[in-house]
């Protein structure tokens, strides 16, 4: 029987071919196969609707929607289903479409399509109408308006957010599925997996060059590295750290820096939190070079702030404490706190100071950042209580926490006011630390008036500081981004957007 069964495998064999996923048969189908963790219930992007919570990153990495803008490698913004705009005043933007953009059911794209898809957006997010800030919309042929109740200097930058891609409205959602205007379009969507096949009315230059295109979500590392190393895949991204060294040769890597940044926000809520010492002595503690150097194996970049450096107002304009355990057990016994019985903890009013720390394990590096965390504060004589767990959001409800680590893209639209809006101002909807800054606000109120890449840089170097100043959070290290693919993979390019994954260039030879 067995014997049986090799001979039907090595004739099956014969007939197929092997090697990730390509199917060599008389129609000479090329197949892609891509796995990867930043896809998945956890990460709130599973499906392809844009106007649903973080689903618009699915739609715009696989290849199936475009905005009217996009950012290059510089993290500036060109145009891209636009053609051009105009700032016609301080609340109006008007907004060409290029004639050649079409959906990918071959329907033009004009500003009337624009106009509804979005309305709806505004209409259906839950981010978009506070970042848009939209009063109306009007559509002239190909030819759109757009009007704000306020001024926004950064619309452009935040219509070019992956919840900005344009779908065709009218044809609905169906089984997770929207129509987009990119080189690939889904076929089939599930919690764990999108399949794709060639967009064959895509309008762009250059055209795609595959037929069929696998996405699988594998959140275990150890599973991750395993199915590209049997040759089931052609290309992975968020190989653990430890892994990618099994890839140097024989394989093609793409790396490059991103502004996803791993952070930790202090809940003011917590009495113990409300001391400045306290926040500073946890914020000398951490030792951000051995974290990333040893725990990330390098891949990383140690933060200041919660910018990179590669950006206009990122981290080497502003400054935060240095690693000092020595100068953060003085900041404690000046705010009272010692061990007076010896176990090891420091104390006040019979008490020791014992916090509990909140993070998830769908990033594989914040479960590192903990075990980090909690040995480098142990040095100093606090216990911290590591809870890591994906049911994260129900703890973050109840207010079960006193320190919350996560991982974002702070500058995702390539303007800084995004990540103040939605983390740091007060009664931000991400502002998990309850941390409220006068001055804060105040600096966003102005930042949010001027217009002009120079002066909003200023303006957030300013703001970067202020949180730094105040120990609102700790920002331990930026991402370097790696995808690992076989070496007959061309076209497939890391980007320090965190966007733009499978493109029409993705080609396999």
């Amino acid at each position: 029987m067995k014997k049986f069964l090799a001979a039907i495998c090595a004739a099956a064999l014969l007939m197929t071919g092997c090697g990730g996923g390509e199917k060599t048969s008389s129609t000479d189908e090329k197949t892609f196969t891509y796995g990867t963790v930043a896809y998945g219930v956890a990460m709130e992007n599973v499906g392809t609707n844009p106007h649903e919570s973080y689903s618009g990153w699915s739609t715009i990495r696989y290849g199936i929607g475009e905005t009217l803008f996009k950012f290059n490698e510089h993290m500036e913004l060109e145009p891209w289903l636009a053609e051009s705009f105009e700032q016609v005043d301080d609340f109006t933007v008007k907004i060409k479409i290029n004639d050649s953009a079409t959906f990918s059911n071959g329907k033009k794209v004009d500003g009337a399509a624009v106009k509804k898809c979005l309305e709806a957006l505004i209409a259906n997010h839950d981010r978009a109408p506070r970042d848009l800030k939209i009063s109306s919309i009007e559509a002239n042929g190909q030819f759109v308006t757009i009007k704000s109740s306020e001024k926004m200097p950064a619309l452009l930058n935040y219509l070019s957010d992956p919840y900005g891609c344009i779908v065709d409205v009218d044809e609905g959602v169906k089984d997770n599925i929207v129509v987009g205007t990119g080189p690939y379009k889904a076929v089939k969507v599930t919690d764990t997996q999108i399949d794709l096949v060639k967009n064959e009315n895509y309008w762009g230059n250059v055209k795609p060059k595959l037929d069929k295109i696998i996405v699988k979500s594998i959140t275990d590392g150890d599973t991750l590295t395993m199915a590209m190393q049997n040759g089931e895949l052609d290309a992975v991204q968020g190989l653990p750290y430890s892994s990618l060294q099994l890839f140097k040769d024989g394989y093609k890597i793409s790396q490059v820096e991103t502004s996803r940044v791993y952070q930790a926000a202090f809940n003011f809520k917590t009495p113990e939190l409300q001391d400045l010492n306290v926040r500073k002595a946890i914020s000398m503690a951490i030792d951000k070079e051995n974290f990333t150097k040893v725990l990330l194996n390098g891949n990383g970049a140690p933060a200041i702030g919660p910018f990179p450096s590669n950006l206009t107002f990122g981290g080497d304009k502003v400054h935060s404490v240095a690693y000092d355990l020595d100068g953060a057990k003085k900041l404690l016994a000046d705010s009272g706190w010692a061990d007076s019985d010896n176990d090891g903890y420091v104390d006040k009013n019979g008490k020791n100071l014992e916090l509990n720390y909140l993070t998830y394990t769908s990033r594989q590096e914040l479960p590192l950042l903990a075990e980090a965390a909690q040995a480098n504060l142990k040095k100093i004589g606090i216990k911290l209580n590591v809870n890591a767990t994906d049911n994260y959001k129900t703890f973050l409800k109840n207010g079960d926490y006193d320190i919350f680590s996560k991982a974002i893209v702070t500058a995702p639209t390539g303007d800084p006011e995004y990540y103040f809006t939605s983390h740091i101002v007060p009664g931000a909807v991400d502002n998990a630390g309850f941390y409220d800054s006068e001055q804060i606000a105040a600096l966003e109120n102005e930042l949010h008036n001027t217009f002009g890449a120079d002066k909003r840089s200023e303006l957030a170097i300013k703001m970067s500081q202020q949180v730094l100043d105040d120990c609102a959070l700790i920002y331990a290290s930026h991402l370097r981004m790696s995808f690992v693919m076989k070496t007959n993979v061309e076209g497939f390019t890391a980007h320090p957007s965190d966007y733009y994954e499978i493109t029409a260039a993705l080609d396999k030879k």
